[in-house]
């Protein structure tokens, strides 16, 4: 499975983003064979608008079923949600510590943005 996280950095201990769509990075953890790739959002991160709706994109084009996120706002849940993508929210976590409170069912899934547009 391929799990998606908002990342500050390149390293799997890097601190999560609390953005979604101008998120630094997004990490693309495999947990099949406990390997990640880092891809850069720099992109999305100046982008004037449409910034989640981007990243969301990209985010299901990278084959992700899931993504840890600080907070994700209408437009991209719904892009993610047609996706087939489930989103859970994390508080302010190394990567590595969001993967694995995921593994243990201990993050809250969203079944609805949590703030607003262009936060």
């Amino acid at each position: 499975m391929l799990i998606a996280i908002t990342s500050t950095g390149k390293e799997i201990n890097s601190q999560m983003d609390a953005r979604f769509g101008r998120a630094k990075f997004i990490i693309i953890y495999d947990s099949d064979n406990l390997s990640f790739t880092a891809h850069d959002n720099n992109l999305n991160l100046n982008a004037n608008q449409g910034a989640g709706i981007q990243t969301a994109q990209n985010i299901i084009e990278l084959g992700a079923t899931v993504l840890i996120t600080g907070n994700c706002g209408p437009k991209a849940f719904r892009v993610l949600e047609v996706g087939g993508i489930k989103i859970f929210t994390a508080p302010n976590l190394k990567i590595n510590d969001a993967i694995k409170m995921y593994q243990e069912n201990k993050l809250t899934e969203l079944t609805n943005s949590n703030v607003e547009g262009h936060w």
